[in-house]
């Protein structure tokens, strides 16, 4: 049984320059395959890279667009409320159709009175 050899982890780690680093890659075969691995992943990172930005820039955008429907719509239905005052009233007062308007026989209360 062979013993893998650990080197390329800590050349990359610890090394401070990578001369050092690509003197073993080229002399040890385990670490070569084990950097042309971890190229691999590095492209394809950078690859999906625009992709997550551009997702990321989408969903930031439709916060925004959010906020602003929301604002614009509570700015008109405010607007709105505050220039028709009969509706104020309305909603605020209940001062809108009552039983009795409508015919039916009432008590002091406001009840529909039955007999």
């Amino acid at each position: 049984m062979t013993k893998k050899c650990n080197k390329y982890e800590i050349l990359t780690t610890f090394c401070e320059n990578d001369d050092e680093l690509l003197a073993h890659i080229n002399e040890c075969e385990e670490c070569k395959i084990e950097h042309e691995k971890i190229l691999a992943v590095t492209k394809l990172i950078q690859e999906a890279k625009p992709y997550y930005l551009h997702k990321e820039l989408n969903f930031q955008k439709l916060k925004v667009a959010c906020v602003m429907f929301f604002t614009l719509f509570s700015g008109v239905t405010f607007g709105i409320l505050n220039e028709n005052y009969k509706i104020i009233d309305t909603l605020s007062y209940y001062d809108g159709i009552t039983i009795e308007d409508m015919g039916f026989p009432t008590d002091d209360y406001g009840f529909i009175m039955v007999d």
